[in-house]
């Protein structure tokens, strides 16, 4: 059975990502905070900006079986196998990390799920090919492509296919519709990728 391909964003309030991302806009200025099932507005404002990961595993699920938890959720889920760490120091964050996580959809969910340390825009489209998802590490500026790339990875999006040298995508943290739903040549797709991800089939 096919399910409609859902457009996630990490922040609950699409329509606020602009003011997020580039207006200085605090993330506990969302009012939709409690969509995302975040227990409380502090726990959505720290994490909400690292959420792109979780974005992307919950777009998969609706995708493929028309069901989905919650974002913090499945952020509760994968911070319990690891896929997120914090310094006790600094409480800064770290992750996605991308084995844990692998082991955490693995065994919660029903997807396949496979890490991509080296991957290279020739090998991802085969497995675009295949009807794989895969979760790629990019640059966040690749929801503004006509700018050239500051640097590549650091941010997770879902490739969902491909026709011939274009790659289609969903971007948890694009900031209009174009940018949310986008297809890019597979060139300048590449100015941008960071050459690691996770495919989910």
């Amino acid at each position: 059975m096919s399910h409609p391909f859902p457009t996630i964003t990490q922040y609950a309030s699409p329509d606020l990502i602009t003011a997020f991302a580039y207006e200085g806009r605090a993330h506990d200025d969302d009012p939709r905070w409690a969509e995302s099932g975040a227990p409380d507005l502090e726990t959505y404002s720290r994490w909400s900006g690292h959420m792109c990961g979780m974005a992307c595993l919950r777009m998969a699920l609706l995708a493929r079986t028309g069901v989905a938890p919650t974002m913090f959720e499945l952020l509760d889920g994968a911070r319990k196998y690891g896929a997120y760490t914090e310094d006790a120091d600094t409480g800064a964050i770290r992750g996605l990390i991308y084995a844990p996580f692998v082991q955490y959809v693995r065994a919660v969910h029903p997807l396949d799920a496979e890490v991509h340390r080296a991957l290279t825009v020739h090998d991802l489209l085969p497995l675009l090919d295949d009807g794989r998802l895969v979760m790629a590490s990019v640059h966040k500026e690749i929801r503004r492509p006509e700018n050239p790339a500051p640097g590549k990875g650091g941010h997770l999006v879902l490739v969902t296919g491909r026709q011939g040298d274009t790659v289609h995508l969903r971007n948890p943290s694009g900031h209009t519709n174009q940018a949310r739903t986008a297809s890019l040549p597979v060139a300048k797709f590449a100015e941008f990728f960071g050459g690691r991800g996770v495919s989910l089939n």
